[in-house]
């Protein structure tokens, strides 16, 4: 089992410079299996998804996985309530293992909402992911040779990823957050840093766009707490955004203005930038066109 995972880690390091994330729960199999057929297509190295409130993270991955050939999959995140550390563990092992080592387990903490409407107890996020890391690892000493990551946004969370996995996985965050983020990790660790990106050049439209998407996450501490430590204030954050915060977190525009702020990330020190294309409710259309129009980046 150590020889398999050193394989996925090789993997996990050689990822290509552009991914996509994308809410997989607004499809159905057949809607799954168009997206990951596109990417695919595109010449994308590597899919993220989340665990929210529908599909279960590890069923889903075997699904995705079974549907392509050289898509990395990715869980960003499975939530650390939704399972226990064994379980984490064989899952990791499991998918792996049948899936030519292109899996891999994105760890996160959730949020308290989303983790009490289990019957959970939420705990302070960064000795509830020590204990939890600490369950899944058969032995700490090779932690970095497993193909993990975790959802790291301030300070200790990323510490803890440098310290005991093999990267961090930072979502709606600036290039700003990139540069400080690879300064915690060091040069070596997987950075993934995941951009919002809706392919209009009108501003009312883009930002009517962005709001909506952004709306759900206005409300969730963990976010707004890193984005007050990136410079926003309180009053950028009320009211849905302010046109500046708004910019910051959704790249809009024609494709060249778009993948300059790709390109931001990369500088920055990001090992890979993941799109998540933003666009109208249901409208597939616009977001294919806008995987196609990126990526080259």
């Amino acid at each position: 089992m150590f020889e398999r995972r050193n394989r996925g880690v090789r993997v996990l390091r050689q990822l290509g410079r552009l991914g996509v994330w994308y809410p997989i729960d607004r499809l159905d199999g057949a809607g799954i299996k168009g997206l990951l057929r596109k990417v695919e297509e595109l010449g994308y190295s590597t899919f993220w998804y989340p665990e929210a409130v529908g599909y279960e993270s590890l069923s889903i991955a075997s699904f995705m996985l079974a549907n392509t050939t050289r898509l990395i999959i990715g869980s960003s995140i499975a939530n650390i309530y939704a399972r226990d550390p064994f379980t984490a563990r064989r899952g990791l092992l499991t998918l792996s293992g049948l899936y030519d080592d292109r899996f891999i387990l994105g760890l996160g903490v959730s949020h308290a909402p989303m983790v009490e409407r289990r019957g959970h107890v939420y705990d302070k996020p960064v000795p509830a992911m020590r204990r939890y890391l600490d369950g899944v690892y058969e032995d700490p000493s090779n932690a970095a040779e497993w193909p993990l990551a975790i959802a790291a946004l301030g300070p200790l969370m990323l510490k803890l990823a440098a310290e005991r996995t093999a990267g961090a996985l930072p979502y709606n965050v600036t290039p700003e957050h990139t540069r400080a983020a690879r300064a915690a990790l060091g040069p070596d660790k997987l950075l993934v840093a995941e951009q919002k990106v809706c392919l209009e050049t009108d501003a009312a439209k883009a930002r009517s766009l962005a709001r909506r998407e952004l709306h759900r996450y206005m409300t969730m501490t963990n976010y707004r707490n890193n984005w007050l430590r990136l410079g926003f204030t309180e009053a950028d954050l009320a009211a849905g955004g302010s046109d500046r915060f708004i910019d910051a977190m959704v790249l809009w525009g024609d494709p060249e203005t778009i993948t300059r702020g790709l390109r931001a990330h990369l500088g920055a020190g990001a090992t890979q930038v993941c799109i998540q294309p933003v666009h109208a409710e249901g409208d597939t259309e616009a977001r294919d066109r806008t995987l196609t129009a990126l990526a080259d980046v």
